[in-house]
């Protein structure tokens, strides 16, 4: 079996493959002060619950935005499993090309997400990731990066706007019945995740009107939040949540891991 960790700012989501299926997955806070015991326990303890043992685990492979955590999590695994470790990372000798100013700044995940896509849809495609940040991957059916957008991510900027305003409460992020909110809490949802589904859309727009080929790309959403942020929308095609996991196992394939 294969382990897989989309290590983010805010969150880990693990993967676990048997071949090409996705047996099973779940998600952990980012932690950059737990140690690699910690660690190790942590993914243990989820293993287990999942119905499956350690010693199963054939290959581990991490894609990872987040430095202070990486190492650990490495560590992690490789003394859990017995088994390698590998790192996905702009140097990585993969199937796809950024053709970016600065390739080696394209982070882990959205190297990640253009191989998934290239290889899951074979066709121009606009990722949009809904993560600590929002992010929008540009991808050509040819397997080029061509750059793309990042926004703050919804529990970003509502958090960074009920610390900043001490009257805020703090809002779980769920869908507002109406625009007009009648009280706090439903004016925050509102101007959250409306104006987060209307800036989508808007940078959808843009990104479709200066697209290099005839062909309109595919937009496709995927991260923690898409099944929330969605809905509001009118320019996602469709929602993959599980793309970057598959990216991960895919890029292991390409470098020649075996599970």
């Amino acid at each position: 079996m294969l382990l897989t960790l989309d290590v983010g700012n805010t969150e880990i989501t693990v993967g676990l493959f048997q071949g090409t299926d996705l047996s099973g997955h779940w998600r952990l806070t980012t932690n950059p002060d737990r140690t690699p015991d910690e660690w190790g326990t942590a993914l243990g303890v989820f293993l287990l619950h999942a119905g499956h043992s350690p010693n199963e685990i054939r290959a581990g492979v991490i894609g990872s935005v987040a430095p202070g955590v990486t190492q650990s999590l490495v560590e992690a695994v490789q003394t859990l499993t017995g088994s390698p470790v590998t790192v996905v990372d702009a140097t990585s000798p993969l199937p796809i090309r950024l053709d970016v100013d600065e390739p080696l700044s394209v982070g882990a995940d959205r190297i990640i997400n253009t191989l998934a896509a290239v290889e899951r849809y074979r066709a121009d495609t606009v990722v949009v990731d809904f993560g600590t940040a929002t992010t929008f991957d540009c991808i050509t059916a040819d397997g080029r990066f061509i750059g793309g957008v990042i926004m703050p991510g919804l529990r970003t900027s509502a958090d960074h706007l009920t610390r900043r305003a001490a009257k805020l409460p703090a809002t779980e992020l769920r869908p507002p019945e109406r625009v007009i909110g009648r009280r706090t809490e439903e004016c925050i949802r509102a101007g959250v995740l409306l104006g987060a589904a209307d800036a989508v859309d808007g940078l959808v727009r843009r990104i479709v009107a200066e697209w290099p080929t005839p062909t309109r790309p595919r937009i496709v959403a995927t991260g923690g939040l898409a099944t929330t942020i969605v809905p509001l929308t009118s320019t996602i095609d469709l929602v993959d949540p599980d793309l970057t996991l598959h990216g991960l196992r895919i890029a292991a394939g390409h470098l020649g891991v075996r599970w």
